[in-house]
């Protein structure tokens, strides 16, 4: 974990409240969660937007090619836009979206999860795969 304090990375009003809805294109219900931040060895500054998504568990679960645009679009019109008043630039953003809340780092294998990294250039998310 850095050494930075996590408040003075961001104020209050860079991001959304907690469980604030987020429109996506597949029409899903999202919201936001959580921001989270860390530099990991070699990795270099990591932002992870978390976002919790019920309709990718449950009876009629939505696959992650179903979903994949929604993160997409998550990474360029929510977290981009919000980076100039988080902090220091990162290396690397990485948007998940969760069925129900997760402890971040606990291992959760009845929710379902999808994780996404995208680097930054020229002002847009580059997807990388990891």
């Amino acid at each position: 974990m850095s050494l930075w304090p996590a408040l003075l990375l961001f104020s209050a009003s860079s991001l959304p409240a907690l469980g604030e809805a987020v429109a996506v294109p597949s029409g899903m219900e999202v919201s936001f969660h959580d921001m989270i931040w860390d530099e990991p060895v070699g990795a270099g500054l990591i932002y992870r937007f978390r976002f919790v998504a019920p309709e990718i568990g449950g009876d009629a679960p939505r696959d992650f090619a179903e979903v994949s645009g929604d993160m997409d679009e998550l990474c360029q019109v929510f977290a981009l836009p919000r980076l100039s008043s988080i902090g220091p630039q990162p290396s690397r953003v990485m948007i998940s979206l969760m069925e129900s809340p997760v402890e971040f780092g606990v291992a959760s294998p009845d929710v379902i999860q999808y994780f996404e990294a995208y680097s930054v250039s020229d002002g847009r998310c580059i997807w990388e795969a990891f």
